[in-house]
């Protein structure tokens, strides 16, 4: 009896991510979401710059190569073009969403389009060789801040759920992260939600995924794991941050939701 195979949706070739990446785990989530809502045939991903710049090698699905920070808006522009049969994601990474593109980010959102957005937080430019990012954490030592961020000089982390929950328009915007298994079971569940409200019409999804870096975090990929549990997280609480269809309309309800 087969228990466990390489969902259709995802190819059969060999990551480029460096050891320990959890980039891999979050590609297959994608993939089984897809796989099981039988969307495979009608959906487009859009890979940004960054990281996952050669996501198009990976996914089974039609891709689409955007410009650094433009995914957003590239994925708005497709699911315009035929919204009532494409199903439009976007997989981009912190450096990618949370700076360049943040106003591509924040006015999808406002205008509540009917895109999934899977955005990995990763606290670091990987690509690029270990920069300093919008979220990387107050302190944190990375190859441009190496004393640490000092939030005098770079102000502090963008907090992508809790900024967009403040905005009309979102749906639906969750923090998940991929570090145990009942935290990916949990990841699963949410990007698997965010496609399904999408093929609802209901509108504009995130769901923003804690990842590990262990390369550019200077750490062994287990140890990069429990670096999720013991810094990132106390900084970015898991979550669901906005849902409609709960009653969940904003950060403050969110940390209600928690409490």
């Amino acid at each position: 009896m087969i228990v466990f195979d390489r969902p259709k949706a995802l190819l059969d070739v060999p990551f480029h991510y460096c050891p320990g990446c959890t980039h891999g785990i979050i590609h297959r989530l994608v993939a089984e979401a897809i796989d099981e809502l039988g969307i495979e045939g009608k959906t487009v991903g859009i890979a940004p710059v960054g990281c996952s710049v050669m996501a198009y090698d990976y996914f089974a699905c039609d891709m689409i190569e955007a410009a650094h920070g433009r995914a957003p808006a590239v994925a708005t522009g497709v699911k315009r073009s035929d919204p009532d049969n494409l199903i439009v994601f976007t997989y981009q990474g912190d450096g990618d969403l949370a700076s360049i593109g943040t106003a591509e980010t924040v006015h999808a959102a406002a205008r509540n389009e009917n895109i999934t957005v899977i955005f990995i937080n990763n606290a670091i430019y990987g690509m690029t060789g270990g920069q300093m990012a919008p979220t990387s954490l107050p302190g944190q030592v990375t190859q441009t801040s190496p004393y640490g961020r000092d939030v005098k000089a770079c102000g502090y982390p963008v907090r992508i759920c809790e900024m967009l929950s403040e905005l009309e328009g979102p749906e639906y915007l969750e923090r998940v992260t991929v570090n145990s298994v009942a935290n990916v079971r949990k990841a699963k569940a949410a990007i698997k939600k965010a496609f399904q409200n999408q093929i609802d019409g209901k509108g504009f999804s995130l769901v923003e995924v804690i990842s590990s870096c262990p390369t550019n975090w200077g750490m062994t990929p287990k140890e990069a794991l429990k670096w999720i549990d013991d810094n990132m997280i106390p900084y970015y609480p898991l979550g669901v941050y906005k849902d409609r269809s709960a009653g969940i309309l904003g950060a403050a309800d969110a940390k209600k939701e928690a409490k």
